[in-house]
């Protein structure tokens, strides 16, 4: 897969789609055959399956096999093995052993088997905290479980941190249409389903197949009329406050079409080749996000051309940890519009703010 030139993180970037996409695989076969054993609960009540660790454990593989060495691999990613040590899990420590194995088998890249041990040690090289300096990857394995879950859009989002800044990034997402679309929430049966975003500092956005299709250069849309714009929010209630963004779209911005909601970042990949104009995500104040629900996303955005800030009007700081600290909300748009939509989303949050407590 040859890449081009001029870029200073080419063999990362290799090897991080490399790594996606063979994660990707293993996924598309857990979700064509979800049955409850594949399902287990964490603590925080979210849903992780098999395919989480799955996917966690072949992105650590291929990043450690293909990625340029240095002092120390660092991967910040979302899943640990503390429930799969505990009493019960067994039977999904076996269905994740299998499947792995099966996956790096059929790829034929590596002459790699994994006993059950050695999967739990794997899915813990994802355990570092990040920080300002050095390089850290930063993994969301299955970036929207709820809709992989139910059969709707999911992303495996990558990136990689260079001394605090987030300078490339990858995005596979199985089953959204290659091809930009008015018609996000579905697809005509002609399109081609299953997209691969990638994003390097200074050398421009693409998307192309799963399957290693001719590479196109995405940019974000150039619409400079609100009127006109459409905008993106998070499929679940519980992921983001609904109220709040319908409040700042029609009354505030004179946004006409409904919301696009959709799950994970593959909103991201979207607005990054101008499917839509606005992505807004207000987080409940119970959970407090977390770097890998950004990072790939952010740089992706942004590379082609458009603008992700904090609510607060700031830039998204990747460089403190595992943890992101928001003022409210992030909000992505292009450049033409993001001075309105800012002002629009503080002026609804100062007054959601200022209202009186329901009774």
């Amino acid at each position: 897969m040859s890449q081009p030139a001029g870029n200073p993180y080419a063999a990362e970037l290799a090897a991080a789609k490399k790594a996606v996409v063979l994660a990707a695989r293993l996924c598309q076969m857990v979700q064509q055959n979800i049955v409850q054993s594949s399902v287990h609960t964490k603590a925080d009540k979210s849903p992780v399956t098999v395919a989480d660790y799955g996917s966690q454990l072949l992105v650590s593989l291929v990043l450690k096999m293909e990625a340029p060495p240095s002092d120390s691999f660092s991967l910040v990613a979302e899943e640990d093995s503390e429930e799969l040590r505990k009493d019960g899990a067994e039977e999904i420590l076996e269905n994740i052993t299998e499947l792995v194995n099966e996956t790096i088998v059929d790829d034929g890249s590596y002459s790699i088997l994994f006993s059950k041990e050695g999967i739990l040690a794997a899915i813990d090289d994802g355990k570092s905290e990040g920080g300002p300096s050095g390089r850290h990857w930063v993994l969301d394995p299955i970036d929207g479980t709820k809709g992989f879950l139910r059969g709707g859009q999911y992303a495996i989002a990558l990136a990689l941190i260079d001394e605090g800044k987030v300078v490339l990034g990858v995005l596979a997402c199985p089953n959204l249409p290659l091809g930009s679309t008015g018609n996000l929430n579905g697809s005509s049966s002609g399109d081609q389903i299953g997209a691969l975003f990638s994003a390097t500092i200074g050398c421009g956005a693409e998307v192309e197949s799963l399957q290693g299709s001719v590479r196109h250069k995405i940019s974000v849309c150039s619409i400079d009329n609100l009127v006109n714009a459409s905008f993106f929010e998070s499929y679940e209630g519980a992921h983001t406050m609904h109220d709040l963004t319908s409040s700042i779209a029609e009354p505030k911005l004179g946004v006409q079409a409904p919301p696009v909601r959709m799950d994970s970042q593959a909103k991201y990949g979207a607005l990054a080749r101008g499917d839509g104009a606005i992505y807004l995500c207000f987080p409940h104040k119970c959970y407090r996000e977390k770097i890998w629900d950004h990072a790939a996303g952010s740089i992706v955005v942004t590379v082609a051309g458009g603008v992700v800030r904090h609510a607060s009007g700031e830039d998204l700081d990747f460089s403190k940890g595992r943890c992101l600290d928001l003022d409210t909300g992030i909000i992505a748009t292009n450049k033409l519009l993001m001075p309105s939509l800012l002002k629009a989303v503080q002026d609804a949050i100062k007054e959601k703010n200022q209202a009186p407590s329901p009774l």
